[in-house]
């Protein structure tokens, strides 16, 4: 059984327009060809995914009010195990706008998510440690609600490294810092708003904290490029002849389709080239998750594989 953990979760909205109206003068109507709804957040699109690969799991997080059943009533109904805690106040919405043309810009709004009060990281906690009794792999990632500190991936890191549980973290800033001093299994930084600035600098950091004791580093660049470092070298991974259709979802599928690859015994070359062949499937796609096999084996011919 794997956990995955999303302290944040959202409902999904996302909107296909035409061309984005950002002209002075009278309030510009933007109306949208398509629309999805769905239920969000990195630890829950995980979840989802691996529920349709056939891999049992079980997503944790706080969630609050109607959108927070929401988020509930989706998850479950894929067939996913959930152990969420329930806080005062509304579960946040997230709307994204997708321009004809520009679907690998996609612009963004989310909002902050409800408070965590202290009693209710207590009662996680209290469930997480119950679970990793049966758990194979933990999956960590997304951004942290109010009141939920900095260090909470680096404490769920420690109590799953406690019980030999392999962790994967995916996460930027401060809460990713604190969590590489438990030297997760697997890091995935979230480079969407502060990217690396060259290939020589992935290569540089990943390598660097290989060396601290992390097993594996992933870095995603250019859109269409992962690069793997491990203690046995680097890889960069790349698509090729990819046609854009909705970015949301491709870091989530990589994670997850690396993490299933993993799950069912492929090395760890093999399980990153299927998680980026899943993370394109989700590229070309309008849904957030795609685990069609005939999509997903069609698309492991656009991976391409150098060393480094």
């Amino acid at each position: 059984m794997i956990i995955t953990v999303t302290p944040n979760p959202t409902i999904d909205k996302i909107y296909w327009i035409e061309r984005l109206c950002l002209e002075d003068g009278e309030m510009p109507v933007m109306r949208a060809t398509r629309s999805y709804l769905t239920a969000g957040g990195k630890g829950i699109n995980v979840s989802i995914f691996l529920a349709r690969m056939g891999i049992e799991n079980i997503a944790m997080g706080f969630i609050a009010g109607e959108t927070g059943r929401a988020v509930e009533r989706r998850v479950r109904d894929e067939g996913i195990t959930t152990s969420f805690i329930w806080v005062e106040g509304e579960t946040r919405t997230t709307v994204t706008l997708l321009e004809r043309g520009h679907e690998q810009r996609p612009i963004q709004i989310t909002e902050q998510g409800p408070t965590v009060p202290p009693e209710a990281l207590k009662r996680f906690l209290t469930q997480y440690k119950r679970a990793l009794g049966r758990a194979r792999y933990v999956f960590l990632g997304g951004s942290l609600p109010p009141g939920v500190p900095e260090t909470f991936y680096q404490e769920l890191a420690r109590l799953a490294q406690q019980r030999r549980v392999p962790v994967i973290v995916n996460a930027a800033g401060e809460a990713l810092t604190q969590a590489l001093a438990e030297k997760p299994w697997l890091v995935k930084p979230d480079t969407r708003q502060r990217p690396f600035p060259s290939p020589d600098e992935i290569l540089k950091v990943g390598r660097s904290w290989v060396a601290q004791g992390i097993e594996a580093v992933l870095v995603s660049h250019d859109i269409t490029h992962d690069v793997l470092i491990t203690r046995e070298g680097a890889w960069d991974l790349e698509a090729r002849d990819v046609q854009f259709k909705n970015l949301l979802g491709a870091e989530d599928a990589l994670i997850a389709g690396t993490l299933s690859a993993t799950a069912q015994g492929a090395s760890l070359i093999d399980a990153a080239r299927f998680g980026m062949a899943a993370a394109t499937a989700s590229a070309e796609s309008d849904e957030l998750v795609v685990t069609d096999r005939a999509i997903l084996n069609h698309m492991l011919s656009k991976i391409h594989i150098a060393q480094l």
